[in-house]
């Protein structure tokens, strides 16, 4: 029986939360190693564990994996949430290249100080009704499917799913204006996978709070 892969981040969301949100969905169960110190990371790099000094770490398949996006590309074309063909492949990276973007706005929010914090929420909320929720309630309704792409689940509705419940952590009622990013919503949450992982006590984090961020600053030294 193959090992289960080990994630190897901070005890919290950051880059790593999309990782542990597709391998959830994809039904893989996972283990965590936890970085708490400055000691820890070091050793990491001197161990040559980290191609370029950097984490998210996920070992698996015999293989160190490093930076974000080749993980989550790999874990997507392993568990056949990439698409059937390229042209699929290619719409999955634009959608979830999108909303990467807007969950780094919101991650790297935490960071600020708070006088600039809720400006910044509110201007995050702003740009996901403005340009990021349209253009996937016009995909949903041109198209007139349940999923994305090619009428299939894929690591696109994943990653839309978890990037409408960080916005809605900011503004309850952002999807208002949105009824079918609302059925969406409904529909991706209740896929048996994904619905086990929004329950409490799953491998799932919470919103980064004030320790999260003193202990990554402390172990990044910025």
């Amino acid at each position: 029986m193959a090992a289960k892969p080990k994630l190897c981040y901070f005890r919290g969301r950051g880059r790593m939360e999309s990782i542990r949100w597709l391998l959830a969905a994809a039904g893989v169960e996972f283990e965590e190693e936890f970085i708490e110190t400055r000691g820890q990371y070091e050793k990491l790099q001197e161990d040559g564990r980290l191609l370029f000094g950097q984490v998210p770490l996920v070992e698996m398949d015999g293989m160190m994996l490093t930076q974000t996006r080749a993980i989550l590309s790999y874990l997507a074309a392993k568990y056949d949430l990439y698409g059937k063909d390229l042209k699929e492949t290619v719409r999955i990276n634009m959608y979830t290249d999108g909303t990467q973007d807007l969950m780094t706005m919101i991650m790297l929010a935490a960071f600020k100080p708070p006088e600039e914090k809720e400006e910044n929420f509110a201007l995050i909320v702003k740009k996901a009704k403005t340009r990021y929720f349209p253009v996937f309630e016009k995909i949903l309704k041109d198209h007139g499917e349940d999923f994305l792409v090619g009428n299939k689940f894929s690591w696109a509705d994943i990653q839309l799913l978890e990037a409408i419940l960080m916005v809605e952590e900011l503004n309850a009622s952002v999807l208002s204006d949105f009824p079918l990013l609302k059925a969406f919503k409904t529909r991706i949450s209740n896929i048996p996978t994904i619905k086990k992982f929004l329950q409490p006590g799953s491998q799932r984090k919470p919103p980064p709070d004030s320790h999260y961020v003193e202990v990554v600053r402390n172990i990044l030294q910025f």
